[in-house]
């Protein structure tokens, strides 16, 4: 079965969408790195400089992430003569991120990638400005 051809027949126009746009957001807050910088910034205001520092990436893969968590409406931006920082629209995410980190944080979910990535690492390795 290919997930992508077949879907729940969902009636409601306005149920459809509410359900596209959170398969978005799932899919925009899905990528390791992107939770990462979200940590990171948490309540601040932060440069790509800070953030490519901070998460040891290079600054084009720093901007690609920063630019979809844009798109998306997760991150704003402001600028600062030549800089521009960025900042957490809507800092209820910070609550949803950390609700999900709560309800999943005794279960059994394992990485199956083979990827090696350890559940506490961001938490760990991002100070938390909450």
């Amino acid at each position: 079965m290919d997930c992508n051809k077949e879907k729940a027949r969902i009636a409601n126009p306005r149920q459809r969408r509410d359900l596209k746009k959170l398969q978005l957001i799932f899919q925009t807050l899905s990528d390791y790195n992107r939770l990462g910088m979200i940590q990171f910034i948490g309540e601040k205001e932060r440069s790509v400089g800070e953030i490519v520092k901070e998460t040891k990436l290079s600054q084009p893969l720093v901007s690609h992430h920063l630019r979809v968590l844009k798109n998306n409406g997760i991150l704003e931006t402001k600028r600062n003569g030549p800089f521009i920082f960025y900042y957490i629209r809507d800092k209820k995410i910070l609550d949803a991120i950390d609700l999900f980190s709560e309800i999943f944080k005794d279960s059994d979910i394992k990485d199956k990638t083979g990827s090696g990535l350890c559940s506490n690492w961001i938490s760990s390795n991002f100070n938390k400005t909450i």
